[in-house]
């Protein structure tokens, strides 16, 4: 059963007259979650989790028109019922499961199957087609526990500390830095830019508790930051603003720095392995709960995952799409009241 289509607005179900995660403007788009290579300006109606309805509004505009709905719980439309279901990428995350006639489509977004401290874990959901991600989609991608990060990020942050430094560390505004507050939650007091403070505002709105944090603005005094901890987007890396920081001692947090050749290690002292995406055994273990009979496979190395996804019997299939677009949601999302300066 063709249940979803592959066109150039995005991923369309034709009976029930909607599209997933559009990336061009459409009247009906069901969102995933909050990123903005998943969630653009310009559609005629939302629908989302109830976690992500702030952000959306957040970050697109408090007058677009968009409607809700909790975990678990579903809605018909045209015929088709759509429930979302946890993804465990960042707070409000979803994969948008599609069931007409007894055949069921699971459209993942974006996910990671590790459980953190901050978001509802990965729901594993069996389908007749499932859609992956495949951003980290490569043997060498294996992910240290919650536990062992929050162990390395605390000595990381006392030993500047030792040298009198104030440690910062880069993470995207949306997910990263609410992992990052959730994992060096209680070593000292934490500062966040404006565009990781007016988020938090946006996501406590929704009854979601984070971890208190204070407003790190380019007027502070330096001496309130000595020896602190500082929450930043990417954007601000070699601005002069964080010039202005005592001692900075800076780290980038992503996925990326698994590989140490990376050339952001290049600009900054310390590089941590956190990512919100599955890992490689994460991706497959995903894939195998499904039961699908076909997987389609999109950004990220999706060549290779595709590949040994067929050497291991399961059908998939490779699909082009506009996800995984790191920079523009670095442009997008850091640029929410900031001035990198």
């Amino acid at each position: 059963m063709n249940l979803v289509k592959f066109t150039q607005k995005g991923i369309y179900c034709p009976k029930g007259k909607f599209y997933l995660d559009p990336w061009q403007p459409v009247n009906y788009a069901i969102i995933s979650h909050g990123h903005a290579d998943h969630a653009r300006w310009g559609m005629k109606n939302y629908l989302c989790t109830y976690e992500s309805k702030a952000i959306l509004k957040h970050r697109l505009g408090g007058d677009i028109k968009v409607e809700s709905l909790p975990y678990n719980e579903s809605i018909t439309i045209n015929g088709v019922k759509v429930s979302f279901h946890s993804a465990g990428h960042v707070i409000g995350s979803a994969q948008i499961r599609l069931e007409y006639q007894g055949y069921v489509v699971v459209f993942s977004g974006d996910y990671k199957t590790q459980p953190d401290f901050i978001t509802i874990p990965f729901q594993p959901i069996k389908c007749n087609t499932f859609i992956t991600e495949s951003t980290f989609g490569l043997p060498i991608y294996n992910w240290k526990s919650e536990t062992q990060l929050r162990e390395e990020l605390h000595s990381w942050i006392l030993n500047n500390q030792a040298n009198n430094r104030t440690s910062v560390l880069f993470g995207y505004s949306l997910g990263k830095a609410q992992r990052l507050l959730s994992l060096v939650d209680g070593v000292d007091e934490i500062f966040v830019h404006r565009s990781i403070h007016n988020l938090n505002e946006a996501i406590k709105s929704s009854g979601i508790d984070l971890p208190e944090t204070k407003l790190w603005s380019a007027d502070l005094d330096k001496k309130v930051l000595q020896n602190k901890i500082i929450i930043a987007p990417p954007a601000l890396l070699g601005s002069r603003m964080l010039k202005r920081v005592p001692s900075a001692a800076t780290a980038s947090c992503s996925g990326w720095m698994q590989i140490r050749g990376n050339k952001r290690w290049q600009s900054v002292d310390a590089g941590f392995a956190i990512s919100d995406h599955a890992d490689w055994n994460g991706l497959i273990s995903a894939v195998k709960a499904t039961e699908a009979e076909q997987v389609y496979v999109t950004h990220g190395s999706q060549a290779v995952f595709s590949k040994y996804l067929n050497e291991i019997g399961i059908k998939a299939n490779e699909l082009k799409t506009e996800y995984g677009d790191e920079a523009l949601n670095d442009a997008v999302l850091e640029s929410e009241n900031s001035n990198p300066e």
